[in-house]
């Protein structure tokens, strides 16, 4: 079962991350095995046509990227713009089978990067239902477990889609998983808004390392890497170009995770 009950995960500390809790044998095959031949079907069946669906994604995102921020030393391309494209139709056809249609299905991307991700997954969900999919935005900042360590911080935007989450499959999707800590948050910040039927987790890259018994339903890379090393993540909307960079990282393993996805830095 990749689905977790937010109604009893809210009530236990680090139990409560646990989105992926029991799917250990499919979010491996997210990025191997059987997931493999869905990335090709799912890539053939979508065609060209997802290139224009990330590019409306693009447009009806944030207003104007940020420009791209410095890579890591030494850094080289792991994912490139036709590998993201592809990771994100096999992503969304993956949902669309384990969810019968995605019709109960609403997307929320955890900022930064999750936001746009999910706005691309949800076009691509619409382009093959023919349908919306809703798509939102679940701010973590006031859940985070490192608040009294690093008490400054802008507050994000929560947008939740007119019908609520109660009842639905909430799939919450972000750049890259890591320890663990950013879901175990969003878990948090999701309980407060309502109670979802079930609850499910989408990333585009999985680096390892976990600190808390998460597992992701939906993967678009494993990544093996050490915690020296840095994973960066670039999008059009948000760094005007489409990029997974993995390069050499700070002194230590909070270095190396700042820089892998700001949200999980603080180990």
């Amino acid at each position: 079962m990749h689905v977790l009950d937010p109604g009893a995960a809210s009530g236990v500390g680090a139990g409560a991350g646990a989105a992926g809790v029991g799917a250990a044998g499919s979010a491996g095959a997210a990025g191997s095995g059987s997931a493999g031949a869905t990335a090709t079907g799912a890539a053939g069946a979508t065609g060209s046509g997802s290139a224009a669906v990330d590019a409306q994604a693009a447009v009806s995102g944030p207003a104007g990227a940020r420009g791209r921020s410095p890579a890591p030393p030494g850094a080289k391309v792991v994912l490139g713009p036709e590998e993201i494209r592809r990771a994100l139709t096999r992503i969304a056809h993956e949902i669309l089978e384990r969810t019968d249609g995605a019709e109960d299905v609403i997307l929320l991307g955890i900022p930064t990067r999750g936001v746009p991700l999910a706005r691309r997954l949800a076009a691509r969900l619409s382009q093959v239902e023919g349908r919306p999919a809703p798509a939102g935005s679940l701010d973590i900042t006031m859940y985070r477990d490192d608040l009294r360590m690093r008490p400054a911080r802008t507050l994000g935007h929560t947008q939740v889609p007119p019908s609520g989450v109660d009842g639905r499959v909430v799939v919450l999707v972000d750049d890259v998983l890591y320890s663990g800590r950013t879901v175990r948050a969003a878990l948090d910040a999701l309980g407060d808004i309502g109670r979802p039927r079930a609850v499910q987790l989408a990333v585009l890259v999985d680096r390892g390392h976990r600190e808390l018994p998460i597992r992701a339903d939906y993967v678009g890379k494993n990544l093996p890497t050490s915690q020296r090393e840095v994973v960066q993540v670039l999008l059009t909307e948000t760094d005007g170009e489409d990029a997974v960079l993995l390069g050499k990282g700070g002194k230590g393993p909070t270095a190396a995770g700042a820089a892998g996805s700001d949200k999980e830095a603080v180990r």
